[in-house]
C-alpha cells in the first residue's frame, strides 16, 4: 500500500509541476501575441502624431533660417534682374546666381545643422534655441527627443488621449538638404505684373518610434519678396517666365 501511495504523490506532483509549467508559457506566448497586435495596431496611430510633430519643428526650423539669411539680408530686388521688350512687356527675369547661392547656402547649412543638434540633444548649440525652446522642453530635446506621444491617442478618444504611458520620437537627418529659388509671374491689375520670389526647401528624416519608424520628406515653399512692376505678361510668355534657380546642396559635417 505504501508503494501505491508514493506513486500517487509523485503523479500529483509531476502533473502540478507540468500546469505551471504550461501555464507560463501560455502567459509569455499570449502576451507575445498581444504586444505585437497593439505594436501593429497602435504604431501607426501614434506614427501620424510623432510625423505631425516632425514637420512642425522642421518648418519652424526652416522659416527661421530662411528669414535670418535671406529676409533679413536683402530686399528681394536684387536677387532677380527684369528684362523688357521695347513695348513694356517683361521678356524675361533672371537670378543673380552668385548671390543666390550664398544665400541659399547659407540657408541650407543653417538648416541642417540645427536639425543635427536636436538629432544629437545639443540644444545649447541651436542656432534659434529662444523661439524652438518656447513651444518645446529642454530636458527632453537635450536627450534627442523632440516629442513624447501619449500612448491613450490610440483609443481615439480625447477624454483618454492625455493617459497611458508616453513614447518618445526621435528624427534622423537622411542625407543632405537641397533647396532653390523661384519665381511666378502674374498679371496684376491693368499692364501690371506681381513677381513673387520663393524659396524652396526640401529634406528627408526619418521618424523613430520604439520598434517602428517612417521616412518623410519636408518640402517648404516660403515667400522672401514680392514686386509689382510695370509691364504687361503675354500669354504666349506666362509659363515661360515661372522659373527655378539652380538648386543648392548643402551638407553639414558631422563632429564629434
Amino acid at each position: 500500500m505504501k508503494r501505491i501511495k508514493l506513486k500517487k504523490e509523485n503523479n500529483f506532483k509531476l502533473n502540478k509541476s507540468s500546469l505551471f509549467i504550461i501555464s507560463i508559457v501560455l502567459i509569455i506566448i499570449f502576451v507575445i501575441l498581444g504586444f505585437n497586435f497593439l505594436n501593429k495596431k497602435a504604431s501607426p496611430l501614434i506614427m501620424t502624431y510623432a510625423e505631425m510633430e516632425a514637420k512642425k519643428l522642421s518648418s519652424i526650423i526652416i522659416n527661421k533660417a530662411i528669414s535670418k539669411h535671406i529676409t533679413e539680408k536683402t530686399s528681394g530686388d536684387e536677387l532677380f534682374a527684369i528684362t523688357k521688350e521695347s513695348s513694356g512687356e517683361i521678356r524675361a527675369i533672371d537670378f543673380n546666381t552668385a548671390l543666390v547661392n550664398k544665400f541659399l547656402t547659407e540657408t541650407t547649412n543653417s538648416v541642417q545643422m540645427n536639425l543635427r543638434n536636436i538629432e544629437k540633444g545639443n540644444v545649447e548649440a541651436l542656432e534659434f534655441s529662444d523661439s524652438i525652446l518656447v513651444d518645446y522642453d529642454k530636458e527632453t530635446l537635450e536627450k534627442g527627443i523632440i516629442y513624447e506621444v501619449n500612448s491613450g491617442v490610440i483609443f481615439g478618444n480625447p477624454l483618454l488621449a492625455n493617459v497611458g504611458p508616453k513614447v518618445p520620437v526621435r528624427i534622423n537627418i537622411i542625407g543632405d538638404a537641397t533647396s532653390y529659388v523661384s519665381t511666378e509671374v502674374k498679371n496684376y491689375g491693368i499692364n501690371n505684373a506681381l513677381i513673387e520670389v520663393y524659396v524652396n526647401l526640401k529634406i528627408s528624416e526619418k521618424v523613430f518610434l520604439p520598434f517602428y519608424n517612417k521616412i518623410i520628406n519636408v518640402e517648404s515653399k516660403t515667400p522672401v519678396a514680392m514686386k509689382v512692376v510695370t509691364g504687361s505678361v503675354p500669354k504666349y510668355y506666362s509659363n515661360g517666365l515661372n522659373q527655378n534657380s539652380p538648386s543648392v546642396v548643402a551638407s553639414v559635417e558631422e563632429k564629434n
